[in-house]
């Protein structure tokens, strides 16, 4: 991938939860000239365990081959539903990023409070990995994993990507998506 191309395309995922049984997800292709290059939508189940299975399906519902990364807003999303990283990169042969923008102690004794009995749950948070913090030329500071591209090229990647303040434009503007999908008409 080369990252000072114009034509660099990221699929930013980002998700509206507002403590229903499900919640909205919406993707957002964009440019890295920052133009808006397609949308898709998914729904996960509320502590559920379908997360990765509904972004590959966003994805292959895009059918694009020009997008170049995923960007995730969050790797634990609708209550602990675990987005499975590698799966997501080995299935879609791209490399993925994951954006969380908060110093923490983690999630997993949060998890063994709500699931204390699912293994599973608690070994797909392990494998996330650890958390890598990234300076951004605004001043402020994120946290990445990423897997199929190297710490270095991932913080660049959301360098280029962020306009101001800490969020990825790809990111912002599929949050904005997801939040409108659920606002009253």
């Amino acid at each position: 991938m080369h990252l000072q191309k114009k034509g660099l395309r990221a699929l930013g995922i980002a998700e509206s939860y507002a403590g229903r049984t499900s919640s909205t997800l919406a993707g957002v292709v964009m440019r890295k000239d920052l133009r808006i290059d397609g949308f898709v939508y998914g729904t996960v189940t509320v502590g559920g365990t379908d997360a990765t299975e509904t972004i590959l399906h966003m994805v292959r519902t895009l059918d694009r081959k020009d997008l170049n990364v995923i960007l995730l807003s969050g790797c634990v999303i609708a209550w602990f539903n675990v987005i499975d990283l590698e799966r997501l990169a080995a299935e879609t042969c791209l490399p993925v990023i994951c954006v969380t923008y908060e110093e923490s102690d983690g999630l997993l004794g949060d998890i063994r409070h709500h699931f204390p009995d699912d293994e599973a749950r608690l070994s797909a948070y392990r494998n996330l990995g650890e958390r890598v913090p990234v300076a951004l030329h605004t001043g402020q500071t994120l946290y990445l994993r990423a897997v199929g591209i190297n710490p270095a090229d991932a913080a660049r990647f959301c360098n280029d990507f962020t306009l101001d303040g800490k969020i990825p434009e790809p990111l912002r503007v599929a949050r904005l998506c997801a939040r409108q999908i659920l606002a009253p008409v």
